[in-house]
Order: structure tokens, then C-alpha cells, then sequence
């Protein structure tokens, strides 16, 4: 089941839910890629694609300026890097949700990218369905994260030790 998002009134004073789309740009620098992510979301109920880029110097000029409200980056992008990229257009429009889309799957990145501002991080492997989903959970206030990606997020949390608390 897909989130309401708005209201429409009808004359009558009734009010009928419909789903406002997501908007969504891609930021990819392989082609057949970015074209395989452009028409998931296009085929989707949920996303609306605003624009896809095939370099970050590109999404760098024109995201703030479209603001979607969704960003699907890739971080090995040939000349820039996605973290940075992040790193650098989060603060100018803190309201944009970032989701790494990528085969990294080094703790070194993960981390790096949480930090750098990604909301969500999610592996190019899942399925269209999970990409979805992970659109919406990230708009709806989730951090969405393919399983692996959650484990190693999880693992290294057990391996920092624990502070003990003398008051209780």
C-alpha cells in the first residue's frame, strides 16, 4: 500500500486522499544505468523523474535549482565523487533527501556518505520494487538501507563499547 500525501475537496465538500508524486532526480554516469533507473521511476504510481545527470558537475548547477525531492546518487561518478557531491548541495538545500544508489559496498563509503548527509543508502542489485520503496520510506521519514548495508551499519554499533551509566 502506497502513503496518501494530500487532500483534494470536491464541490460537494467530500474530500478525496489522492498521492501526490515524489520527485526524483538521478545523478549516474553510466548510461544504460541511468536509463534502467530512469525508467523504473517513470514506470512507477509513486515517483515523478524530474531530471537525471551524467556527471556531478552537472547535478551540482541544476538539483538546487529543480529542488526534487528525492536525489538518487551514484558515488563513482568518472571525475567527481557522489559523496562530495552531497556533501556539498545538502547544506545549500538541507530539505533534499539523498540516497547513495551504488555497488560500494565498503563500510569506509557507507559511513562517509551517512556523514556527508545521504538519508539512505541502497544497492544498484535491489530490485526495482526495493528501489521503490526505499523512494518512499526516505520521503516518509525512514532511512532505507539494503540489508547488507543495514548489517554492516548495525555491526559496527556492537563493536563500540558501551557507557556505563552509574545513576541507575
Amino acid at each position: 500500500t502506497l502513503p496518501l500525501r494530500g487532500i483534494v475537496c470536491l464541490k460537494d465538500s467530500s474530500k478525496l486522499w489522492v498521492m501526490e508524486k515524489i520527485t526524483v532526480c538521478i545523478v549516474e554516469d553510466v548510461t544504460d544505468i541511468r536509463q534502467a533507473l530512469e525508467q523504473i521511476i517513470e514506470l512507477s504510481d509513486n515517483c515523478s523523474m524530474v531530471a537525471s545527470f551524467p556527471t556531478g558537475e552537472e547535478a551540482l548547477v541544476k538539483i538546487p535549482l529543480l529542488k526534487p525531492q528525492v536525489v538518487l546518487m551514484d558515488i563513482g561518478l568518472g571525475s567527481t565523487n557522489g559523496i562530495e557531491l552531497v556533501k556539498e548541495l545538502k547544506p545549500m538545500h538541507p530539505e533534499i533527501l539523498y540516497m547513495m544508489c551504488t555497488v560500494y559496498e565498503e563500510d569506509e563509503k557507507i559511513f562517509e556518505a551517512l556523514r556527508a548527509g545521504a538519508s539512505g543508502y541502497i544497492l544498484k542489485k535491489s530490485s526495482p520494487s526495493r528501489l521503490i520503496d526505499a523512494i518512499t520510506e526516505l520521503v516518509d521519514g525512514g532511512a532505507p538501507m539494503s540489508s547488507q548495508i543495514a548489517r554492516k551499519v548495525v555491526n559496527a554499533f556492537k563493536d563500540m563499547p558501551v557507557k556505563q551509566d552509574n545513576n541507575l
